[in-house]
């Protein structure tokens, strides 16, 4: 298991284990009209990680019809840093209605599934280097730094359910 596979592992298992006892009322609960749930974060979650399994599947598809660009590492780390304040894509926008605790890890089972067989089917994962996607946020952005962003933003995520949780 590459760092990548290890750091999306980890970063699962601690999500579905501050999800995992939550009731139906404590999931779907939004403290603020404007404020996501708990369910909803999830969601928000499930959407963006099928979403950057497509530009993966994009990026290579696109390798084939051009050769590969000298791609610069962008600085990601800071979606980490809650302080900073990031607006969701409209496309990853969550659904307003409500979901249930089984509903959302089945959900997030499956993303996480179709992501980790885009993942294995790449032999050589250097490409992944040389190879970007325009990504909403960080504009040009190499797939190798999309797949981290997948755990680093969850990880951002599972920081703002834990104050949701503190909130209950």
């Amino acid at each position: 298991m590459d760092k990548f596979e290890e750091n999306l592992t980890k970063t699962r298992e601690q999500l579905l284990n501050e999800i995992s006892s939550l009731s139906f009322a404590e999931f779907n609960r939004r403290f603020e009209m404007n404020k996501w749930s708990i369910a909803q974060v999830c969601h928000h979650l499930v959407v963006s990680e099928s979403l950057m399994a497509k530009a993966i599947v994009f990026g290579l598809d696109q390798k084939n019809q051009k050769n590969p660009t000298k791609t610069e590492h962008i600085p990601i780390h800071f979606v980490s840093d809650r302080s900073n304040k990031i607006q969701a894509p409209n496309i990853t926008e969550p659904s307003s209605e409500p979901f249930q605790v089984l509903q959302i890890v089945q959900q997030l089972n499956d993303s996480r599934n179709k992501f980790m067989d885009v993942f294995s089917k790449i032999d050589d994962k250097s490409i992944l280097k040389a190879i970007v996607v325009n990504h909403s946020v960080f504009g040009d952005l190499p797939l190798d730094q999309w797949v981290e962003l997948l755990y680093l933003h969850e990880q951002r995520h599972i920081e703002q359910i834990k104050d949701l949780k503190a909130l209950c």
